[in-house]
C-alpha cells in the first residue's frame, strides 16, 4: 500500500441495494434515467450450501522439497464430516477428522490424489493435483489483510480475531487460506507518543522485534496453523515501512530467516521508502540548459528491480514455502518482470478505495495484462473493498453499491487476481458473506489453468470479457458501466467460438440456456451478468 491511506479520510457511508441482475432477451422498457437510478435492494444471489458434501477451492497445490506443507480440504455440508485420500504421495498425511493434509515431500514430481468429503448425506470427491518442484503459489493466494479495515491500528487480537472468522464464518470452507498482517506489526520510531508501537527496533544480533500488540509472533502464527489456515506479514526493502515501521533494508537475510522461524506463509513487500535508497545511487542533478531547472535521472529498471531480487534470494534460503507478494504500484511496468525477478504476484496499481470510480478505474485498466499471468505470477488489481472497511478504527460499509460488488467480485476472479479480503470479518453481513462464498464464481478466479482474462470488446461503456477454464469451457463476464441498464451481447465471433452452447449464471448456479452465435442480456448500472459457456467448438485453432 502507499500510505496516502493513511491520510484522513472522512468516508460517507451510502445506502445501497441491488438491481436484480437480468439475463433475459432483449427488453424493451426504457432505462431509468442517469440521473436517477432507481434504487438498488441488496439480493443475496448466491444459493446456500446444500447438506450433501460438496468439495471446493483449488483443485493444484504447489510445494518445494523438504518445506512444510499445509493444506486444508475446502469442503461445504453438514457436519461432523470425514476425509480420506488416494494416491497421496509418501511424506504426507492427512487428518481425517479435520481434512488437513500435512508433512513434507523429499523428492519433486507430479501427484494426482483423489480427495474424499463424506457425511450423513453422502460422499462427494474431487480430483486433485499436488506439484513438488520450484514453483509455488500455482492459483492465486485467497484470504484476509489487516489493512483496509484496520491499517496502523491492527494487534495480534484483531488478526485473531479474523482467523477465528475465517472458520466460524465457514468462509474456509469455500478455499479461504491467509490471514494477512499488512503494516505496523513492528516497531514505528516516528509514533513517540503511541507506547504499543516503541521498543527495541532489533536485537543485539540484529534480528527484527516486533512492537508491543505483537509479543508472540512465532505463537500467533501456530495459532493460525492451528485452524488449518496460513500466515502472512508484511515489510518494505527500504529503511522504513510505507507507514514508518522499521523495515528490511540492509538485514534481508535475517528477517527472512525471522518469517521462516516464526513460520510465516507469506510476504507482502512494500517499495515505498526504498525510494531513497534508490535516489541515492543515482547521479548528481543535472542541469538541462543554462537556466533550466536540474533534473535527477530516472531510477531505471535494474534499481527497481534490485530490492526485490535481493528479497527473493533471502527468501530461497529460508527452509519454508513463502509467497512473495510485490507491491510498487505497477511501476516500471512491473508485470513485465515480476515473474523473472520471483514474485508470486505484484500490484499492477496504486491503493484501491472504495468508491466506483476507483473500482472501475484499477479493475478495468487490467486488460492487456491478461499474457503476464499464469500459474506462480498473478497480477494483483489490490485487495477487496466489500463489508466494513475503514482504513482504522473507525469502520463503515463500503460505499459500494451491491451491483458494484457483483462487479468487484466478478472481475477479480476472471483477472485470476489474488483475493483479499479487507473487511472485519468479525461484522459481515449475510450479503457479503454471500459474496464471498460462491463456489462457482471463486472457481473462476482459482481454475487450474491458471489464465487471466482478455477484454474481448468494449463499446459505449460496455465491456465484455473472458477466459478459458481448464474444463475447456470458458467464464465470461458483461460488464455495464453506464449510469442505466443496458443490453450487453456476448458474441461467439468475439469468444472464438462457434455452434450451440450452454450458459450458465454462476452467481445464481443454474443453466439459463442453449445458445447460438452470442449470448445477451440486459445488465445494471455497474452491474455485471457472469456466465460459463461449455459446449461450444473453437472456432480458431
Amino acid at each position: 500500500m502507499k500510505k496516502n491511506a493513511l491520510c484522513s479520510v472522512v468516508f460517507a457511508a451510502a445506502a445501497c441495494g441491488l438491481a436484480l441482475l437480468s439475463t433475459s432477451s432483449r427488453s424493451s422498457a426504457q432505462p431509468a434515467p442517469a440521473s436517477q437510478p432507481a434504487p438498488e435492494v441488496a439480493e443475496i444471489l448466491t444459493p446456500k450450501a446444500a447438506p450433501a458434501p460438496r468439495i471446493n477451492g483449488a483443485k493444484v497445490f504447489g510445494v518445494r522439497p523438504n518445506h512444510p506443507f499445509l493444506f486444508t480440504i475446502a469442503a461445504t455440508g453438514d457436519r461432523p464430516m470425514t476425509f480420506s485420500a488416494t494416491g497421496l504421495p509418501a511424506g504426507l498425511a492427512l487428518d481425517a477428522n479435520t481434512g488437513r493434509i500435512t508433512g513434507a515431500l523429499a523428492q519433486e514430481g507430479e501427484f494426482k490424489v483423489t480427495l474424499s468429503a463424506k457425511n450423513s448425506l453422502g460422499t462427494a470427491k474431487s480430483k486433485f493435483k499436488i506439484i513438488c518442484g520450484p514453483t509455488i503459489g500455482l492459483t492465486p493466494a485467497m484470504g484476509w489483510n489487516s489493512w483496509n479495515c484496520f491499517a496502523d491500528a491492527v494487534t495480534a487480537q484483531h488478526v485473531i480475531d479474523a482467523a477465528d472468522a475465517m472458520v466460524k464464518s465457514g468462509l474456509i470452507n469455500h478455499g479461504w487460506t491467509y490471514i494477512n498482517i499488512d503494516d505496523f506489526w513492528e516497531v514505528n520510531p516516528r509514533r513517540t507518543n503511541d507506547p504499543s508501537l516503541q521498543g527495541p527496533e532489533r536485537d543485539a544480533g540484529g534480528k527484527i522485534v516486533p512492537n508491543p500488540r505483537f509479543p508472540d509472533m512465532k505463537g500467533l502464527a501456530e495459532y493460525v496453523h492451528g485452524l488449518g489456515l496460513k500466515i502472512g506479514l508484511y515489510s518494505s526493502p527500504g529503511p522504513l515501512t510505507c507507514g514508518g515501521c522499521v523495515a528490511s533494508y540492509q538485514h534481508e537475510d535475517q528477517d527472512a530467516q525471522s518469517y521462516g522461524e516464526w513460520g510465516f506463509d507469506y510476504l507482502k513487500y512494500d517499495w515505498c521508502s526504498y525510494n531513497s535508497v534508490a535516489a541515492a545511487s543515482l547521479p548528481p542533478p543535472t542541469n538541462a540548459a543554462p537556466g533550466a531547472p536540474r533534473r535527477r535521472p530516472q531510477i531505471d529498471l535494474a534499481t527497481r528491480q534490485k530490492p526485490y531480487a535481493v528479497m527473493r534470494a533471502a527468501l530461497d534460503k529460508v527452509p519454508r514455502d513463502i509467497l512473495f507478494s510485490f507491491c510498487q504500484y505497477g511501476d516500471a511496468n512491473v508485470w513485465e518482470w515480476g515473474a523473472q525477478i520471483g514474485g508470486n504476484s505484484w500490484r499492477t496499481t496504486g491503493d484501491i478505495t472504495d468508491t466506483w470510480a476507483s473500482l472501475s478505474r484499477i479493475g478495468f485498466s487490467q486488460a492487456g495484462h491478461e499474457k503476464y499471468a499464469g500459474p506462480g505470477h498473478f497480477n494483483d488489481p489490490d485487495m477487496m473493498i466489500v463489508g466494513r472497511v475503514g482504513w482504522g478504527p473507525r469502520l463503515h460499509p463500503t460505499r459500494l453499491t451491491p451491483n458494484e460488488q457483483y462487479t468487484h467480485v466478478s472481475l477479480w476472479c476472471l483477472l485470476s487476481a489474488p483475493l483479499l479480503i479487507g473487511c472485519d470479518m468479525t461484522a459481515m453481513d449475510d450479503f457479503t458473506l454471500s459474496l464471498l462464498s460462491n463456489d462457482e464464481v471463486l472457481a473462476v478466479d482459482q481454475d487450474s489453468l491458471g489464465r487471466q482474462a482478455a477484454r474481448l470488446s468494449q463499446t459505449n461503456n460496455l465491456e465484455v470479457w473472458a477466459k478459458d477454464l481448464e474444463d475447456g469451457s470458458m467464464a465470461v463476464g458483461l460488464f455495464n458501466r453506464n449510469t442505466n441498464a443496458q443490453e450487453v451481447i456476448a458474441k461467439w465471433s468475439d469468444l472464438g467460438l462457434k455452434g450451440r452452447a450452454t450458459v450458465r449464471d454462476l452467481w445464481r448456479q443454474k443453466d439459463i440456456g442453449k445458445f447460438k452465435d452470442e449470448f445477451h442480456a440486459t445488465v445494471p448500472r455497474h452491474g455485471v451478468v457472469l456466465v460459463k459457456i461449455t459446449g461450444a467448438t473453437a472456432s480458431k485453432p
